[in-house]
């Protein structure tokens, strides 16, 4: 049963590869940049009550997601140097309806960016060591507000999709060494994770 659902995983996310936005006419623009003091890349592993490990960098810092409609297990990875912030929202699994709907809700919120994006470059993620499957999507264009976004799951208990926003306006040319450089620490974050059992999720107060 589970070989099965991971099957169905990788059906959803090689339809939603085939069909997801681009640009073939784009092309890109010489950019100059100004100089951005960049740290070295080290991590600490995040290992506390939500249902999911991974690794993440020093000069961020993780923060509970305080919005009102947030679950307990929605966190923020801050990057508070450069004003931003991994937006991380949990979702357990009991179907496979409801996985596919996770899904489709995630490549709507990435069609949102179209009106204003380059190019919108899937790619999959695979990782069968630690059951992590989905995709990433890499969206390019000056005015775009959240530039890399992510939607993964162990195809039967666990599902965990990441945005990156920035608290300034978006000006994606000269915030290109940074996104960049955050994009490192988010590939890393997917490579290191590792689901929980569903019974260590935090509770509602």
């Amino acid at each position: 049963m589970k070989n099965q659902n991971r099957y169905i995983v990788v059906f959803i996310v090689m339809m939603m590869f085939f069909t997801a936005c681009g640009n073939d006419d784009y092309s890109p623009k010489p950019r100059a940049y100004f100089r951005i003091e960049l740290p070295a890349k080290k991590y600490r592993l995040l290992d506390s009550i939500y249902p999911y490990t991974f690794e993440y960098p020093q000069y961020s810092v993780i923060e509970a997601d305080n919005n009102e409609h947030a679950d307990p297990t929605w966190i923020n990875v801050e990057f508070p140097r450069y004003s931003g912030s991994l937006h991380l929202s949990y979702k357990p699994v009991t179907n496979d309806s409801i996985l596919f709907q996770y899904f489709e809700d995630s490549r709507n919120f990435v069609n949102k960016h179209i009106a204003k994006a380059d190019d919108i470059e899937p790619i999959i993620v695979n990782n069968t060591h630690h059951n992590v499957y989905g995709l990433i999507y890499d969206i390019t264009g000056v005015g775009v507000a959240s530039t890399y976004q992510f939607a993964v799951t162990d195809s039967v208990h666990h599902f965990l999709r990441g945005a990156l926003y920035f608290n300034i306006v978006p000006n994606n040319d000269s915030l290109m060494p940074v996104i960049d450089f955050i994009k490192k620490d988010i590939n890393h974050l997917i490579q290191t994770l590792q689901w929980k059992s569903l019974k260590q999720l935090p509770k509602k107060p």
